[in-house]
């Protein structure tokens, strides 16, 4: 199983730090850091990476819908962690090889315009009042399923 992550348009340096310390953990082959999402440089990435930033691939790329389909014809499934009503539950959802994860911006989600652009669109039935998470929690629940679920 190959895992990508692509981290678009998040505004939070320290999400993009713990993105990173996820990546590292549990083998996401690389990180994608697209939009206006800090830079795996920026000082507030690194003091929560906590060292992660030096050990995971990661590449700054501002045109996210290049990486989407740079990614595709590489073979990769683009899917989509985002609440939608044609959104698949993470417990139903069963990867392909070769994953590539989107995750969209803390306050909005993935754009309209980029979920057209992904092959599958999977959520995660929430418990509590609040209607999502936070997008670095949710990606390592998402993460951690999707490389041990086959």
């Amino acid at each position: 199983m190959i895992l990508h992550l692509i981290a678009h348009d998040i505004r939070s340096a320290q999400n993009i730090g713990s993105l990173l310390r996820t990546c590292d953990s549990l083998g996401v082959e690389k990180l994608w850091v697209t939009g206006y999402s800090p830079a795996p440089s920026h000082p507030r990435v690194a003091k929560t990476a906590l060292g992660a930033e030096d050990s995971v691939v990661c590449e700054q790329v501002t045109d996210v819908v290049g990486v989407i389909k740079g990614l595709r014809v590489l073979g990769f499934r683009i899917v989509g962690l985002e609440l939608d009503e044609r959104a698949t539950e993470l417990a139903a959802y069963r990867p392909t090889d070769k994953t590539a994860l989107l995750l969209g911006n803390e306050v909005d989600g993935i754009p309209p315009s980029l979920r057209e652009l992904c092959d599958d669109l999977v959520f995660m039935r929430q418990r509590g009042r609040k209607e999502s998470m936070n997008v670095a929690v949710a990606a390592g629940i998402a993460c951690y399923w999707i490389l041990n679920v086959s």
